[in-house]
């Protein structure tokens, strides 16, 4: 018996944001804090990529040009950007939103302490224009 199925694909939202902090202490409360958006990036649709969680326990095991070469490999991959709370203070982050400007990537930014519904009225229209639909 076939069955028709609907798949959504979910949009990538890579996640830029501070990782290095001053203590080991501060790096752990950067992690934590993209985390906390990739969650809400999820509840609301998209799928987070955020690099922080995904080598933040290999920190200094090889150059900084090494990591910062493989983020902005997975930024290529992604369809959007977010750029969490204090961005501007990390100049991974500024590389970031440069190489989404230049891919052409929508670009969404943390604003007034509350993440920004535009993000979320894009995400829907994403899934809208990328349906898939299997017999």
């Amino acid at each position: 018996m076939a069955t028709n199925n609907t798949i959504s694909p979910l949009p990538l939202i890579y996640i830029a944001g501070p990782f290095r902090g001053p203590t080991p202490y501060d790096v752990r409360k950067n992690v934590e804090a993209a985390r906390d958006v990739g969650l809400w990036v999820a509840r609301n649709g998209g799928y987070p990529v955020i690099p922080h969680t995904m080598t933040a326990d290999f920190d200094k095991q090889l150059d900084d040009a090494f990591w910062l070469a493989g983020t902005l490999e997975l930024l290529r991959r992604c369809d959007a950007i977010y750029l969490m709370k204090h961005w501007q203070s990390s100049q991974g982050a500024q590389n970031e939103r440069v190489t989404a400007q230049l891919l052409q990537l929508p670009i969404f930014e943390y604003r007034d302490y509350q993440f920004a519904d535009p993000l979320v009225e894009w995400i829907d229209a994403w899934k809208v224009n990328h349906r898939v639909v299997t017999t």
